[in-house]
């Protein structure tokens, strides 16, 4: 478990793909669990240690994630999530050029919960929320592309159903249309920077997670350090 930010009142988390934020029918251990026992061994607290999940990342996206260590913060962050006072940058790899450099998403979104997929409409449908978020093209290979996020809502499965209505599914991601699986099961899209204001001190906090320990990641996060458009993480 890799720590990126920890104070009295928060931590965060570089989440590793596969990992779940939160128990569900697997049964495996969640994330929260995980870091409550280390906060509980770091710190010899008897009896429970209080750690609230603030927000969670599908179980193949890896990158960062806010916990809270105390219920003052845990209440001011689901409020500033609310408010959108939380901004939040993701970088995804996809196999097709999206069809512009950059451009703003419009859809709305269904679930079936029973098969855990969402489905994009142009219009608006019965039960369907609406999701926006903004794209930048920021690198390529010569085969894949990096694309830079910025979510405006947050909705199931909202930038990997977006993506891949546009026709640019995520690297990996067999349950958006893409016609590979990664080796590891992860898809290629990473939670990578995060800014807010500090819910009890007050103090800008500004994040950043490493890209994976990949050939490709590493290619395309040097290539982007060298486009002089993609500095929305620094």
């Amino acid at each position: 478990m890799e720590i990126i930010y920890e104070d009295n009142h928060i931590v965060v988390v570089n989440k590793a793909p596969g990992e779940i934020v939160q128990g569900d029918k697997t049964g495996d251990e969640p994330l929260v669990e995980t870091l409550k026992r280390w906060l509980k061994e770091k710190y010899a607290k008897p009896g429970n240690v209080f750690c609230g999940v603030v927000h969670r990342l599908d179980r193949p996206v890896g990158g960062l994630v806010i916990f809270a260590k105390t219920s003052k913060a845990l209440t001011r962050l689901n409020e500033m999530f609310r408010k959108g006072e939380i901004h939040k940058t993701y970088w995804a790899i996809t196999r097709n050029r999206p069809p512009r450099e950059n451009d703003e998403l419009h859809h709305w979104i269904t679930t079936v919960e029973r098969t855990n997929k969402s489905t994009a409409h142009d219009n608006p449908k019965p039960d369907a929320k609406e999701a926006r978020l903004r794209y930048l093209h920021i690198a390529s290979s010569e085969r894949y592309h990096l694309v830079e996020v910025q979510l405006l809502t947050g909705r199931k499965h909202q930038i990997r159903v977006q993506m891949a209505a546009i026709g640019c599914p995520i690297k990996g991601d067999l349950k958006y249309g893409d016609k590979r699986s990664n080796p590891d099961g992860s898809i290629s899209l990473l939670a990578r920077h995060i800014e807010f204001v500090h819910p009890v001190s007050g103090q800008k906090i500004s994040l950043t997670a490493p890209v994976p320990d990949d050939t490709l990641w590493k290619a395309l996060e040097e290539s982007a350090a060298n486009n002089p458009i993609s500095h929305a993480d620094e």
